[in-house]
């Protein structure tokens, strides 16, 4: 258990408090930033792909999309379907 090179992770974040969450995902910064490999599958988009090198969205079982973690919280589709940001919140009205 010292010094693991990979770390699997699966919903860290439900059920907790958001500033729980927040402490979370920056344990999670740190641990991939010292070199771990985390695979972490979660429901919290936002969170997790801010977090993320890179990224796979996968629905109904299949990977429909994949990128860094920067491409998908731009790309319009995830936007729209996962972050609940439409392009017309996004540039005003």
């Amino acid at each position: 258990m010292a010094g693991p090179r990979l770390l699997m992770m699966d919903e860290p974040s439900l059920g907790l408090a958001p500033l729980v969450v927040r402490d979370i995902f920056a344990i999670i910064r740190q641990l991939s930033q010292e070199g771990i490999t985390i695979l972490l599958i979660e429901q919290n988009a936002n969170a997790a792909l801010r977090a993320a090198h890179r990224g796979y969205v996968m629905e109904t079982g299949r990977i429909i999309l994949s990128g860094t973690g920067a491409e998908l919280l731009n790309h319009q589709a995830v936007r729209d379907a996962y972050l609940g940001q439409s392009a017309r919140r996004r540039t005003g009205p």
